[in-house]
């Protein structure tokens, strides 16, 4: 059954009184004189860039694997035997054959996320022991692979298996947040049709609430593991 909205336009003008302002009033988002965000690695090469997250990513529990296009789908072929191979799923995108690992694909028996399936994809995720995925942006200063999620490209497939293998295009890595949001900006800016679902994923999930001890794959992969690839 669908809710109905009821007294929402007096609602909303009651609070726009209160802040003083006049309902639908347009707000001029204010320019900063001073926005040390920006400032933070600026000068940093992709070398140097690099270099950061494989040494974040050592404290974030997640193993960070370097090569480069011509190399890597043998070097996917070895991280998945590394990590146990069996049931595999992987996003439906595109890069993948890009990067020329449609063989690699097929050799290890990947299930690729179908939207005509429905809720199969979910299931096969759950009961995968290796999910993988190609990452949006990565953020430099914390070793953080973002995803901008589609229905093709599903946030389950980095969620649900037991251990998550990312690849990382060189090219995709910015010093930090402030960069990858800028991204997202820019394309609100330009009317491009955004992503649905933005996700930031800083390795294996992991808590230290209960008497601070950390416990790694609380809600998320056990494993996680990088795989850097040159591409520029």
């Amino acid at each position: 059954m669908r809710g109905t909205i009821e007294n929402r336009d007096a609602f909303l003008n009651k609070i726009a009184k209160k802040m003083n302002r006049q309902p639908e009033e347009t707000i001029k988002e204010p320019v900063w004189s001073y926005q040390p965000q920006w400032a933070v690695h600026q000068n940093e090469s992709k070398n140097q860039l690099v270099e950061l997250i494989k040494r974040v990513s050592q404290s974030i529990h997640t193993k960070v694997i370097e090569t480069d296009t011509d190399h890597l789908p043998q070097i996917l072929n070895q991280t998945i035997h590394t990590y146990g191979g069996g049931r595999i799923v992987a996003t439906n995108d595109g890069r993948f054959a890009e990067f020329g690992l449609t063989e690699v694909l097929k050799q290890n028996n990947v299930y690729v996320w179908n939207t005509e399936k429905g809720h199969e994809n979910i299931d096969r995720a759950d009961e995968a022991n290796i999910g993988l995925s190609v990452c949006d942006v990565m953020l430099a200063e914390s070793a953080t692979a973002g995803f901008f999620h589609d229905k093709d490209k599903a946030r389950s497939v980095s969620l649900l298996p037991v251990t998550s293998i990312v690849i990382v295009p060189e090219s995709a890595i910015v010093p930090r947040l402030t960069q990858a949001m800028k991204m997202v900006e820019d394309k609100v800016a330009t009317g491009e049709k955004i992503s649905p679902y933005i996700n930031f994923i800083s390795g294996p999930s992991n808590s230290a609430d209960i008497e601070m001890r950390l416990v790694v794959g609380v809600h998320g992969p056990v494993k996680v593991a990088y795989i850097l690839v040159q591409d520029v």
